[in-house]
């Protein structure tokens, strides 16, 4: 591990000014996965800025009836939440999901969202690498891949974004809020990760230097009526395989909303829209969300190791809305 300096900050310009202009510094959080990648050598900051004194630990309701999380909230906090667990359900599920109570504890919100998105070259400094070398290439095209991404991706990465708690945020449309040298500014999630393209290794939207101060998710009353679903390769905690975040409102046996993200499938939690569309206003049932999931994966682009994932997502959409239909028919 390189040497690195070490600074607290106490409030957010004061945070935002000791990183200003420096290339070479990184805002740590729970440093759950930035630690993990200065260990291995991927990472190499000359500076750390500490952010978890600053005042942006509260979960609070917005005057339009949403919620704004603050980034330096915990996975812990954020999941056992009453307004988190009642108003948007898949959301604590899915950071429940996503990682062993003591990583929890120390895993802040904004970092979750910034954890890179990364497979086992990546993680490996003697191999190639265009995230962490660019146009060193992808040696994972042609090599282990049975968990990389079958949408978005290019022929310069193939690896999938490893957050569960974004995939329900992108369900959603959650909106991240970020303080920089030249003041604050928005980024809806939609637009928070950039494609992949000929470029991995830039993987926000966020300016140089910016600290995420909270998340936003907007009144979303279907929300309510949500559930997340991981499939991983074994009991214990792990990165999925596939995972959905799905939410439905069935009124008179037709969907009136639905909310559909997935995840493990490509660079970025990934919105199915165009399941979205093709649901409206149809019969809540199998047949037609089976249609829907199909209409989304069509334009999957699998390796020849991870076609499995085409089929796995396609049921999960049917199993996970045809329980929320379940339920909404009671």
């Amino acid at each position: 591990m390189r040497e690195f300096g070490y600074q607290r900050a106490y409030d957010v310009s004061g945070a935002v000014a000791l990183l200003d202009g420096d290339g070479e510094a990184r805002f740590l959080g729970g440093g759950t996965n930035l630690v993990d990648l200065m260990k291995t050598g991927v990472e190499r900051p000359a500076r750390l800025v500490d952010v978890r004194e600053l005042p942006l630990n509260r979960i609070e309701p917005t005057g339009d009836g949403g919620l704004r999380i603050g980034a330096t909230v915990t996975n812990s906090d954020l999941a056992a939440h009453p307004e988190v667990r009642s108003h948007y359900p898949a959301l604590a599920q899915a950071v429940l999901a996503g990682a062993s109570g003591q990583l929890r504890n120390m895993a802040t919100v904004g970092g979750n969202l910034l954890q890179r998105t990364r497979c086992g070259y990546f993680a490996d400094v003697t191999s190639a690498c265009n995230k962490r070398d660019p146009g060193s290439g992808c040696p994972a095209l042609t090599g282990e891949h049975h968990n990389h991404a079958i949408l978005g991706a290019s022929g310069h990465c193939v690896a999938t974004h490893p957050s569960d708690m974004g995939v329900a945020l992108a369900a959603f449309d959650a909106v991240v809020s970020y303080e920089t040298a030249d003041g604050p500014g928005e980024l809806p999630l939609a637009d928070f990760y950039l494609p992949v393209g000929e470029t991995p290794h830039l993987e926000t939207a966020l300016p140089p230097g910016a600290l995420i101060t909270a998340v936003t998710l907007p009144p979303t009353p279907v929300a309510a009526h949500s559930r997340y679903r991981k499939v991983r390769e074994r009991a214990s905690y792990a990165f999925a395989i596939g995972s959905i975040a799905a939410a439905l409102d069935v009124r008179d046996g037709l969907v009136q909303d639905v909310r559909l993200a997935f995840g493990a499938v490509a660079s970025r939690p990934w919105r199915a829209r165009t399941a979205e569309r093709a649901l409206i206003g149809a019969p809540a049932d199998a047949e037609n969300f089976a249609a829907a999931a199909d209409t989304e994966l069509a334009h999957a682009e699998p390796l020849p190791h991870n076609g499995y994932k085409v089929t796995l997502m396609r049921n999960l959409v049917v199993a996970v809305l045809g329980e929320l239909a379940e339920e909404a028919a009671r």
